[in-house]
């Protein structure tokens, strides 16, 4: 087999159909848009219309409340930070601040701070400096000898 000789499947490609190109193309004058109207002329989009009858978006409920200031924490798991350990991408010996996460690529960016969160089992003895923490997360540090530690405030 040559270069010149390779070719797609049958069926694999199909031809664009090229509207308003001549009676000829079957797709000629009005280019498959009807006669008159809305719908036929350019530059109309009728998204989420739905002939008069109430559009979706309007049917379902409001609820619920966005808060424009949120914080948003980067998420990591001490069964991650385990791994990472046994790995040697993490030295355990050394604090682990937030820096040293995003160096090893456990954490691709801080955001507004890392929350640890306690799924997985931490075996090594480490000291973290991170955001925030959630209890179960403190508890298992601190039983493998460890220390977790927040700089988030309480209010937050």
């Amino acid at each position: 087999m040559k270069l010149h000789e390779l070719r797609d499947n049958d069926g694999a490609t199909k031809k664009r159909t090229r509207v308003g190109r001549g009676p000829g193309s079957g797709k000629g004058k009005t280019g498959g848009r009807g006669i008159k109207g809305q719908k036929s002329r350019s530059g109309v989009a009728l998204n989420a219309y739905e002939g008069g009858q109430m559009p979706l978006y309007q049917r379902l409920p409001k609820r619920g409340f966005n808060k424009p200031n949120r914080k948003a924490f980067a998420v990591v798991n001490l069964g991650l930070i385990q791994k990472f350990i046994d790995d040697k991408k993490i030295d355990a010996k050394a604090e682990i601040t937030e820096d040293v996460l995003v160096a090893s690529g456990l954490v691709r960016r801080k955001l507004d701070g890392i929350r640890v969160l306690a799924k997985g089992e931490l075996k090594a003895k480490a000291n973290i400096t991170v955001t925030g923490a959630s209890k179960g997360a403190v508890e298992a540090v601190e039983k493998a000898g460890g220390k977790l530690t927040t700089t988030a405030t309480a209010a937050e």
